[in-house]
């Protein structure tokens, strides 16, 4: 399932609760680079509203090779699909290749996975060329992942609205 929604829109906290009401235990996959004081801060206050529950895994570009490893176990939640599409974009990889390739694992997977991602395309038209890319890869990004998937979850608010 995808579920996605602006900033501070509570999606990573829908995903974590749905995530959880499939088993006691999960795997929460982080994608964050923690490059600054700000961004380690969030990932703290992430990390701080889980609980034992959750085993913490890493895939800053590697996300299907860890999707895949950890298969046929405790569901799973990706958090989030557009650091990782970020994260691919200033390492200068082919974030294209890698979101098709994702998008062909996803229904080869046995346990269920929750990926987060955010909806980027409602405000304005950004003012340079990296981030009106990035805006443009987002979108065509959380199209392709889904259509991969078998749900598809708007959260606005804190409110999910489920779309498919």
């Amino acid at each position: 399932m995808l579920i996605t929604g602006g900033a501070r829109s509570g999606k990573s906290r829908y995903a974590e609760e749905r995530t959880l009401e499939l088993g006691a235990r999960a795997y929460y996959i982080a994608t964050a680079e923690a490059y600054d004081d700000e961004m380690r801060a969030r990932i703290a206050e992430h990390q701080a509203r889980r609980g034992p529950e959750w085993h913490n895994l890493h895939a800053t570009f590697d996300l299907v090779e860890t999707l895949r490893a950890h298969d046929e176990g405790p569901p799973r939640l990706v958090d989030c699909l557009t650091l990782w599409l970020t994260n691919m974009m200033l390492a200068e990889r082919d974030w294209e290749t890698a979101v098709s390739t994702l998008c062909e694992t996803i229904p080869a997977l046995s346990s269920p996975v929750f990926f987060v991602s955010n909806e980027v395309g409602d405000g304005i038209v950004p003012d340079n060329a990296l981030a009106r890319a990035f805006r443009d890869a987002a979108g065509r990004m959380n199209q392709q992942v889904a259509s991969a998937c078998d749900g598809l979850v708007l959260v606005v608010a804190g409110h999910p609205l489920e779309i498919k």
